[in-house]
């Protein structure tokens, strides 16, 4: 059996969740269907963080193609070698497939018909269209969530509930477990200009979705209830307007929120948010981190902090939970299915009760360590290995 890939999204600069699920899933295919032959295609260069593992049965097909790749030459491609099967990742198809070839496609969330107001106009007709495309051509579809799957069916009224499987997402629990020790993690963490316990972590793109202008808010309001509004030091200071991020400058202990994540679309406004708050040199925008650095980020937080208005599934608490540190995130969409009783949920549309959660969560050392405990529980619900293998027998399943 041949299964095509389309695996183009591993070109990619930007590291997202959807983009670490195909790698996780290309890490393991093909050990667990050794039988099988995997056609990946993809356009230029994996990008080396997330280039996958390769594999005797793998054939990685790179197809270069200027304009429209996915409906051109990819889709050419297809027509040219007649896969019996094709798995696509990301919740696009060609409009033009051959009717021969079986397709399952993964969906990872709605929520640009949720929140149409968070993503560029531009983008929300081709992101429409392209989920028509993919609803009306897959044989098979991936719900990352049970969340994901009411919300395909209800704005799909006439898609037939059996054609659509709940699989979670995985993480990877020997890379975020392994723990560094305090020396080693101290010396890492002085890239940032941080200490161990001292700041409150978001991973993710920095976009209108994730809420991050509220987490500001709810940053400023914790920090004068915390420390109250003080003058830094003449240096500090001095140090900060000649670097523009106080990043770059002396770490003073002082309890500092970090960003960790690159500006994606509409990001204006949470730029704008750190730059108006009088805490701003203690809000840290790191931009493009590597899985290293990452690791070294969720271990030296004091807790997680993720009030996005709507997620597909949320692979961020996973990696929060895997690396020892308590976690706040919003009661809504997914991740009340991922967090289950190991997190502590906010309002993500109340600024005054993501402030107050997180005040408790910095402080509350009994909640802090029954969340940590919990944690360690309710990852046993996920793995990439059960993701993997679920989804590979979704795929060839006849």
């Amino acid at each position: 059996m041949r299964i095509a890939v389309q695996a183009s999204d591993l070109d990619n600069a930007r590291i997202d969740g959807t983009r670490v699920y195909l790698k996780e899933l290309l890490n393991r295919f093909g050990k667990f269907s050794p039988e099988a032959e995997f056609l990946l295609y993809h356009q230029n260069e994996f990008n080396p963080e997330l280039a996958p593992w390769t594999f005797a049965n793998y054939r990685i097909k790179k197809c270069p193609f200027p304009w429209a790749w996915m409906q051109t030459r990819f889709a050419w491609e297809l027509y040219r070698q007649r896969p019996e099967k094709l798995f696509l990742p990301i919740q696009a198809a060609p409009l033009f497939v051959p009717k021969t070839i079986e397709v399952t496609a993964t969906i990872h969330d709605l929520a640009f018909k949720r929140y149409p107001e968070t993503f560029p106009k531009k983008h929300l007709l081709k992101l429409n269209f392209l989920l028509d495309v993919v609803v009306r051509r897959a044989n098979k579809l991936i719900a990352v969530s049970q969340s994901t799957k009411d919300d395909l069916l209800e704005f799909f009224p006439n898609l037939p509930e059996n054609r659509v499987k709940v699989i979670y997402h995985g993480f990877d629990s020997e890379f975020f477990s392994t723990r560094l020790s305090s020396d080693e993690l101290s010396e890492k963490l002085k890239s940032y200009k941080l200490q161990a316990t001292s700041y409150i972590l978001y991973v993710g793109a920095l976009q209108p979705r994730k809420n991050l202008v509220r987490l500001i808010e709810a940053f400023n309001i914790v920090k004068q209830k915390l420390e109250g509004h003080s003058e830094r030091s003449e240096e500090s200071r001095v140090q900060y307007h000649q670097t523009g991020s106080f990043a770059d400058a002396q770490d003073d202990g002082r309890m500092k929120l970090v960003l960790a994540g690159e500006p994606a679309w509409l990001a204006e406004d949470i730029l704008a948010a750190r730059q108006k708050s009088v805490y701003k040199e203690d809000i840290i925008m790191t931009g493009r981190v590597t899985f290293d650095e990452l690791r070294v980020l969720y271990q030296g937080a004091r807790c997680f902090v993720f009030p996005s208005l709507y997620e597909g599934f949320g692979l961020p608490i996973l990696e929060a939970m895997a690396s020892h540190i308590p976690v706040l995130t919003a009661d809504n969409s997914s991740l009340r299915e991922v967090g289950g009783d190991a997190a502590l949920y906010c309002d993500a549309e109340s600024v005054e009760d993501i402030a107050e959660k997180m005040k408790r969560l910095s402080s509350d050392e009994g909640l802090r360590s029954e969340l940590i405990v919990r944690g360690g529980e309710q990852l046993k619900k996920f793995s990439w290995d059960k993701c993997a293998r679920e989804t590979l027998e979704y795929i060839q399943f006849k």
